[in-house]
């Protein structure tokens, strides 16, 4: 149990720290032969920063009941 309140507190910080990233996907426009037109599209993914203190406060109190 301490071990995944340790895991719960380290995802919690890093979700305060980066609030998201985009993920890039290629799609196919045009493919005429030998010619292709590729478009790439960005996708954000986005959470809260309240989110990873939740997590963090979580974390912290698996951690605590551990050790009683």
């Amino acid at each position: 149990m301490r071990n995944a309140g340790i895991l719960v507190i380290i995802i919690g910080a890093l979700m305060i720290a980066y609030t998201g990233f985009n993920i890039i996907t290629k799609e196919k426009v045009v493919d005429v032969g030998p010619i292709e037109i590729n478009k790439e599209e960005k996708h954000p993914v986005q959470w809260s920063p309240i989110v990873g203190v939740i997590l963090v406060i979580g974390g912290i109190a698996m951690v605590a009941m551990n050790k009683k």
